[in-house]
């Protein structure tokens, strides 16, 4: 009796490998014997499976014999099927690589084999796409996947941690220290301040803050408490009860508060101005000897541009956008404590403000000896064309060249001046501004009256930094060196 035909849909070898070896194709059912001349008729062998079963299988030519209509019908759509599932998953293998392509994922062109051959490699299963393609919902999750690892890769790498220069370390462990040693301070900010540590070190240098860390916080709300009181006492009262001096010497706070650091942008806020008025008109009423002068309200800015930068480190105060991020609280702080210092500061130079300024015209005098030794020629074309050094150095004495330096310029060169202790705002500085005199002494001597007038009086340091205003300060210490604690440079070489 012949057994039932394998169940169609099955692929054609799993057909084949069903079929039972022992049906005849005429009908007849049989035995068939085997010899050793037969060894290429139809055999059956048996195989052992994995399992310890056996499974019968028909060879080649038991297939090749079978002329049954059906099964070759059965093979033919098998096959069909096959090359359709191939070429369905060479499609989707494509549009895959198509859609990296437009994320960027890489160019050139690839045949198809290769495209199929590398979906099979990144299967997990191991199996080759294009036996088993991906559906839809998989590719969308392959495509994601890939995505986030091109996102993981185009990622930056995480920042080299900031390795402090020898400099700055010193300093750091200097200023840190429980108790601030002043003198070696001092030695370390002559070449300039670490921005992030310049609010401390000047409060330190120009006596405001103690050196003892622990007795800082006490200090600072006693000082901001006293100024507090100050502001009630003579500011914050009635027009009435002021002098007619107070009048006027308000009047005049008024007018050049606006007119001060007026290309500065942090300089037009409000607060800032209402700020710097409030605390220049405090400071003339507790300083009757000298009250407010023009030039006293230039002194202030790189003050209250130091300090604000102490709430927001990385931040350039000078834009004026700190000031959205500045409370009324830390506001005021920064004006007690400019207030303060501006009080220390002027305190060595006080008679630079008093009745007639002698402390002015004395450095004006200093300055003209001094370029008379150092730049003879200098000096005579200056005297030769009519130009004093009154009309252009009283301001640089007055305002302690505000007026020709940027503020982080005179940044810097307060770095120096407050190192040099007592004498470095009237001393120093005049080595300074004779060093700053002989940068331009080639183009000086090249002009004549009406030119040199404009020169002297709007000099040529807009583009000026760090590194230029070094060399001043380098050339003023060599000077220092040569003429100071000498009376010889102070006398006119004349006849």
């Amino acid at each position: 009796m012949a057994s039932s035909p394998p169940p169609k849909g099955l692929p054609g070898f799993l057909r084949r490998s069903l079929r039972n070896p022992y049906d005849d194709p005429s009908g007849d059912s049989g035995m068939p014997t085997s010899t050793a001349d037969e060894r290429y008729g139809p055999t059956s062998t048996v195989a052992a499976g994995a399992d310890g079963t056996t499974a019968d299988t028909a060879s080649v030519s038991d297939a090749e014999t079978d002329t049954s209509a059906g099964p070759v019908v059965d093979e033919e759509e098998d096959l069909k099927r096959e090359e359709e599932a191939v070429e369905a998953a060479t499609n989707r293998v494509n549009r895959k690589f198509r859609f990296g392509l437009s994320l960027g994922g890489g160019g050139g062109s690839a045949s198809n084999d290769g495209l199929i051959g590398e979906a099979s490699e990144g299967d997990d299963d191991g199996k080759n796409s294009a036996s088993v393609p991906k559906t839809d919902v998989q590719l969308q999750q392959s495509h994601s996947n890939e995505e986030q690892k091109d996102e993981e890769i185009n990622k930056s790498p995480p920042p080299l941690e900031h390795k402090l220069s020898y400099k700055d370390a010193t300093f750091e462990k200097t200023i840190n220290a429980p108790v601030v040693m002043v003198g070696e301070l001092r030695k370390l900010s002559w070449n300039g301040i670490p921005p992030k540590h310049r609010p401390q070190a000047w409060k330190i240098l120009l006596g405001y803050l103690p050196a003892n860390a622990s007795r800082r916080e006490h200090a600072l709300d006693r000082k901001r408490s006293e100024y507090r009181d100050a502001i009630a006492q003579h500011y914050d009262i009635d027009d009435d009860t002021r002098t007619m001096q107070e009048q006027e010497t308000l009047r005049q706070v008024l007018v050049d508060v606006p007119r001060t650091a007026p290309d500065v942008v942090l300089f037009r806020d409000d607060r800032i101005r209402k700020a710097l008025g409030r605390l220049l008109y405090i400071w003339a009423c507790r300083h009757p000897a000298s009250s407010y002068v023009q030039g006293i309200n230039d002194l202030a800015t790189p003050l209250i541009s130091v300090f604000l930068s102490e709430y927001k480190e990385d931040v350039d105060a000078l834009d004026g956008k700190i000031m959205d991020d500045i409370s009324d609280d830390e506001m005021f702080e920064v004006e007690a404590d400019t207030y303060w210092c501006l009080t220390n500061l002027l305190a060595g130079i006080q008679d630079h403000y008093t009745n007639d300024q002698p402390g002015v015209q004395r450095m004006v005098m200093r300055l003209e000896e001094l370029v008379a030794r150092i730049d003879a020629d200098l000096t005579q074309h200056l005297r030769e064309t009519g130009i004093e050094f009154f009309q252009f150095s009283f301001k640089w004495m007055n305002c302690l060249l505000l007026r020709e330096f940027n503020l982080p310029c005179i940044m810097r060169l307060w770095d120096t001046y407050l190192s040099e202790g007592d004498g470095g705002f009237e001393d120093f500085h005049v080595y300074v501004c004779a060093a700053f005199l002989c940068q331009f002494s080639g183009e000086i001597r090249s002009m004549q009256f009406d030119d040199l007038f404009g020169f002297m009086q709007n000099m040529p340091t807009g583009d000026w930094g760090d590194s230029e205003v070094e060399i001043v300060l380098s050339q003023a210490f060599v000077l220092s060196t040569l003429f100071d604690g000498s009376d010889a440079h102070l006398v006119s070489q004349s006849g």
